[in-house]
């Protein structure tokens, strides 16, 4: 992060600081994020954030490193008020999930390829056993070949991956950080895509 604050100081352009801007910031929340995972479990402080405004800066993150043959597509839902949350956990959660969507596109390196990142209200959900009247609903969307079937079912257990260099960690946490959120995640395959759908709700 020093670094980071040296190389800031010494660029031209308003532009390139924006950059370095993003390294600072995520090294500041995964530094939190660590302390958090290695102490006590507790949940983060929460306040009233957008949800669109931390998809935006996970879409900010990957697009620094994505490939030039995958697009990321947004399409929001303007509606959707501000809620309680722990953005810096939802980020990373999100985060992982792109990140999965992005190396699962690599291999076949498409000129077609695509992320969607959708949101949505939904009514009468049921959350872990409880019956939500309102809740988002995000899906995280990807056109590549799917999970294989042989990890379906455990897809979001801790250690199991399907790439050779992969941990098996990020989707794990990505389901610990939105059940600390009291919401649900779940994964599909629909109509040649892949779907991430994550509800969580608007008060709890």
């Amino acid at each position: 992060m020093v670094l980071a604050q040296l190389l800031e100081s010494e660029l031209p352009s308003v532009e390139l600081k924006e950059f370095t801007q993003i390294i600072i910031e995520q090294a500041d929340r995964l530094s939190a994020l660590v302390n958090r995972l290695l102490g006590p479990q507790k949940i983060g402080q929460r306040k009233s954030d957008n949800v669109h405004f931390v998809l935006e800066k996970v879409r900010k993150l990957v697009c620094l490193d994505l490939p030039n043959f995958i697009n990321i597509k947004v399409d929001y839902d303007p509606s959707i008020p501000d809620f309680e949350m722990q953005s810096d956990q939802l980020q990373q959660a999100f985060l992982n999930i792109v990140q999965n969507a992005v190396q699962a596109l690599i291999p076949a390196a498409k000129a077609d390829s695509m992320i969607t990142l959708r949101t949505r209200t939904a009514h009468q959900v049921t959350i872990n056993g409880q019956q939500q009247r309102l809740a988002i609903e995000i899906k995280i969307i990807d056109n590549g070949p799917g999970i294989p079937n042989h990890l379906k079912h455990t897809l979001f257990y801790p250690m199991v991956t399907g790439k050779s260099d992969g941990t098996g960690l990020g989707l794990s946490i990505a389901q610990e950080l939105i059940k600390q959120h009291h919401g649900r995640i779940e994964c599909e395959r629909i109509s040649e895509r892949t779907e991430f759908s994550i509800y969580l709700p608007m008060t709890y």
